[in-house]
C-alpha cells in the first residue's frame, strides 16, 4: 500500500423483557505475544487504559487533510489484505471499535478514522448537510489506499450510527472502488425515532461525570445496563472530552435514505434487536431502506442495543465477516 499523504437508565426500557446477561469481565489479553499477534495461550486481566494503549500502539497512524487541519487515521492488519473501512458513531472515535479490531484485523486491512471534528481530527468546514463531511472522509480513503492497475483500490465500508449516515453519503459519491456498504444502527432513514433523554456531561467531574456516562450509555447505547463495563466507560470518557462536531441534528432526517438510494454497490443494514433508536419498529427501517435499495440485506443481532458492535462483539464480527466473504465469493 502506498504511503499516506502524511504518515505521521439502569433498567430495561418499558415493554422490553429483561434478558439475562452473564457478568462482564475485565478486558482480557493473551500473554506471550506482541501487538495484534498475541498468543492464544495463558491470559491475564488487562485494564481498559492498557488495552486501548495496546491497540493504538499496534496501529499505523496516518493523516489526511480535513478543513484547516488534519484527519487522523489508524490502520491495523496486513497491508496486502482486503481493505475494510470502519466509521464510528457520533461523539466517538476509533475506540468505538475497540472490541472488534483484533478479530477483524486478522482477516482484513482495517482503516479507522477519527471522523472530522471528533477524537483527534480537525473540524470540517461548516456544512448544512453530511455530504461535504463525507467527501472529506472519501478523499482520505482514496488517498490512503491508492490505486491498483490504474484504478482506485477496492474496499468495503461499514459505518455505525453517525458513521452509517456518512457511509451512505460516501456510497453516493463513490464508483466501482466501493465493493459494499454495511450500515449499523442507522438513523436518518425516514421513520421517526424515540426521544432519548441524555445527561449533559461537559460541566461534570468525578463520580457525577461517571454516573452521567453510565446513564447515557444505558439510555442510548446498551440493551442491558449490566453490560456497561469499565472499558465502555473509559471509551465514553475519552470520546466525550474531545467531541466538537454536533451530529445529532441529522438523525431525524431522511438524509441517509436519500443518499443510499444512489449507491451502486450491495447494501446491508444491521441493528441490535433492542437498539434504542429503532426499537420497537426495526422493520420500518428495513422497509425504508428496501424502498430505495430493494436488494438490500438486513439483519438483527438478538439481545443487543445500539452499540451492537461492542455489546455483542463476537456475534457482530461473525455476521460482518460472513457478509464480506460473500461479497468476495468465498
Amino acid at each position: 500500500m502506498p504511503a499516506s499523504p502524511t504518515a505521521a437508565a439502569d433498567r430495561p426500557r418499558p415493554g422490553l423483557p429483561a434478558s439475562p446477561a452473564p457478568p462482564r469481565k475485565r478486558a482480557m489479553r493473551s500473554v506471550g505475544g506482541t501487538g495484534m499477534a498475541a498468543s492464544q495461550g495463558m491470559q491475564e486481566e488487562e485494564a481498559p487504559e492498557a488495552l486501548l494503549a495496546r491497540l493504538e500502539g499496534a496501529a499505523r497512524r496516518h493523516e489526511t487533510p480535513c478543513g484547516e487541519g488534519r484527519m487522523v487515521w489508524h490502520l491495523w492488519g496486513e497491508a496486502a489484505a482486503e481493505p475494510l473501512v470502519l466509521l464510528h458513531g457520533g461523539s466517538g472515535s476509533w475506540r468505538h471499535w475497540a472490541r472488534n479490531l483484533e478479530t477483524l484485523a486478522r482477516h482484513r486491512l482495517v482503516l479507522c478514522p477519527d471522523l472530522p471534528g471528533l477524537g483527534e481530527s480537525a473540524m470540517p468546514p461548516p456544512a448544512a448537510d453530511p455530504a461535504p463531511v463525507a467527501a472529506i472522509v472519501r478523499a482520505g480513503i482514496l488517498a490512503l489506499l491508492g490505486t491498483e492497475a490504474g484504478r482506485p483500490r477496492a474496499y468495503d465500508l461499514c459505518g455505525f450510527s453517525f458513521g452509517a449516515l456518512l457511509s451512505g453519503h460516501v456510497a453516493a459519491q463513490s464508483g466501482a472502488e466501493l465493493r459494499s456498504v454495511t450500515l449499523v444502527g442507522a438513523g436518518a432513514l425516514g421513520p421517526r425515532r424515540q426521544v432519548t433523554e441524555l445527561t449533559k456531561v461537559r460541566s461534570l467531574e468525578g463520580e457525577a461525570r461517571v454516573a452521567a456516562h453510565r446513564h447515557n450509555l444505558a439510555a442510548l447505547m446498551f440493551a442491558d445496563p449490566r453490560n456497561i463495563d469499565p472499558l465502555a466507560l473509559a471509551i465514553q470518557e475519552w470520546n466525550t472530552r474531545r467531541a466538537r462536531f454536533q451530529s445529532r441534528g441529522f438523525a431525524g432526517s431522511t438524509s441517509l435514505r436519500d443518499a443510499i438510494a444512489a449507491a451502486r454497490c450491495p447494501v446491508a443494514l444491521l441493528y441490535g434487536e433492542r437498539d434504542a433508536i429503532a426499537w420497537p419498529e426495526v422493520e420500518l427501517r428495513f422497509q425504508a431502506l428496501r424502498a430505495v435499495q430493494p436488494e438490500a440485506w438486513t439483519g438483527v443481532i438478538p439481545g443487543a442495543g445500539h452499540w451492537v458492535a461492542y455489546e455483542a462483539a463476537a456475534a457482530f464480527d461473525a455476521m460482518l465477516l460472513e457478509m464480506l466473504a460473500r461479497r468476495l465469493g468465498r
